[in-house]
């Protein structure tokens, strides 16, 4: 019998967590209490790619960033700083960083991994953007001067992980698991 390493079970608690079959038959719980594990009959499969999503998401800022079109407007000076907030549009296949740039050819498998109720990508839309306290006036900027194309780079890296996550927690492991668990858990 193969050891049962702590850091095996935590990567194997990771890929559950992360399986969409998972999330989508235990969403009203995991809303209202502690997620239950259920035991996979294929521990070393969900324990294997546990640890490539745990390093893919740890290690998200030394990634290549995903190879998208970089849509300049001919008109403006090319710059890379968010101006107030990113905009994605309709379809989401393209976002705009300013009135300069527009990132394009975000593949739509980049929306299947979530984080709550949105994208990682719609997260980091959200949150990198600038704004002002009206009472303080105290501003928050996410555009670094030591580093101007970082935000554009993130964005490539973000598509990266969603893409990568996506296609670990859809292929190979099997979700029927899930349909044939019945409740049973190995730990609460």
């Amino acid at each position: 019998m193969a050891c049962l390493h702590i850091s095996r079970i935590f990567h194997y608690i990771y890929a559950v967590l992360h399986h969409p079959a998972y999330r989508d038959k235990f969403a009203d719980n995991l809303k209202r209490e502690l997620p239950r594990i259920p035991f996979a009959p294929d521990f070393a499969s969900f324990a294997a790619a546990g640890r490539e999503l745990a390093r893919l998401h740890a290690e998200y800022e030394t990634l290549e960033p995903w190879p998208l079109e970089w849509v300049v407007n001919q008109a403006m000076p090319l710059s890379y700083r968010v101006e107030d907030k990113m905009r994605l549009n309709k379809d989401k296949a393209a976002l705009a960083v300013n009135r300069s740039l527009t990132l394009a050819g975000i593949p739509p498998e980049t929306f299947e991994y979530r984080l709550g109720n949105r994208s990682a990508l719609e997260w980091v839309v959200d949150q990198y953007r600038v704004t002002e306290d009206e009472r303080s006036g105290i501003k928050s900027d996410p555009n670094r001067e030591d580093d101007p194309q970082y935000i554009v780079r993130l964005v490539g890296q973000v598509v990266r992980v969603s893409i990568g996550t996506a296609r670990i927690v859809s292929g190979g492991v099997c979700a029927a698991w899930l349909e044939s668990a019945g409740g049973h858990t190995v730990c609460r």
